[in-house]
């Protein structure tokens, strides 16, 4: 007869993980391999034309580059001249849905924009994207009046805006590609979560968003794009090419505040 997990789990044995969630019981003689279970918490919420089902407790938000430099007047996009009024259209719904999720315990993932002091790790042709002339102000370069650098890691142009106040148990991933898993520790990090189920928001939606979007299809991750909780800069047919290619091959796309209702 096979031992149960009570049997087999010990008074000496000690939990050995990186959460909760994901986690063995070991001691000097035993090491119990068998993860906590977890109640499912399905949620389901109308996204285009079907009804989703979703499991909360395998759920994550990652909420992408909401940030000084780009979502803030006196941030780098500001300066080089873009209108950041469109970036600044997810913050309000974000205010009502992080702390609904935090509530239900979704792991809310902050994916920043988070240059290397020395940039060490950005090739001349991502430089390139953001400073063609080279005598611009790229990634990296200080803000003329500020002095503050671009989207640099710590600083006040890579911090998030104030207007999202981040929980003590939020998780901060630091990005350098327009694809949050390239040469990230993103992965590895859900995975030790036990997530399958991914929320985006944020911005650009046809860029940053897009990529870590599709790259996360690519790994497996189901992809729920939050519509309103989502904008860019970019042109109109950008977003609405984003929404069409979301529906079309990567996933869902759905209104937060559908998704609270849903909710309860």
């Amino acid at each position: 007869m096979t031992a149960s997990p009570a049997a087999v789990v010990a008074d000496d044995l000690r939990p050995l993980g990186p959460s909760a969630r994901n986690r063995w019981a070991v001691s000097a003689t035993q090491a119990n391999l068998l993860r906590p279970a977890i109640e499912p918490r399905p949620v389901t919420v109308a996204a285009g034309g079907k009804q989703v089902t979703l499991d909360l407790a395998r759920t994550a938000i990652v909420v992408i580059d909401m940030q000084n430099d780009f979502c803030h007047p006196g941030g780098w996009l500001s300066h080089i001249g873009v209108d950041v009024a469109p970036a600044r259209a997810p913050i309000a719904p974000l205010q009502r849905l992080l702390p609904w999720l935090r509530r239900r315990e979704v792991p809310v993932i902050w994916l920043n924009w988070g240059n290397r002091p020395d940039r060490l790790n950005l090739s001349p042709a991502l430089l390139h994207v953001y400073n063609p002339s080279g005598a611009g102000v790229g990634l990296g370069d200080a803000l003329p009046g500020s002095g503050a650098r671009v989207l640099e890691r710590g600083s006040w142009s890579a911090a998030i805006v104030d207007e999202l106040p981040v929980a003590p148990g939020d998780i901060h991933i630091a990005k350098y590609r327009m694809s949050g898993f390239q040469d990230t520790e993103l992965d590895s990090v859900l995975r030790n979560l036990g997530l399958t189920t991914l929320l985006f928001a944020g911005v650009n939606a046809d860029q940053c968003v897009l990529c870590t979007l599709q790259d996360a299809n690519f790994r497996g991750y189901d992809c729920l794009l939050l519509r309103d909780c989502t904008a860019t800069t970019s042109p109109d047919y950008c977003m609405a090419a984003t929404v069409y290619n979301v529906n079309q091959c990567f996933g869902f796309v759905l209104e937060s505040a559908d998704l609270i209702a849903a909710g309860g």
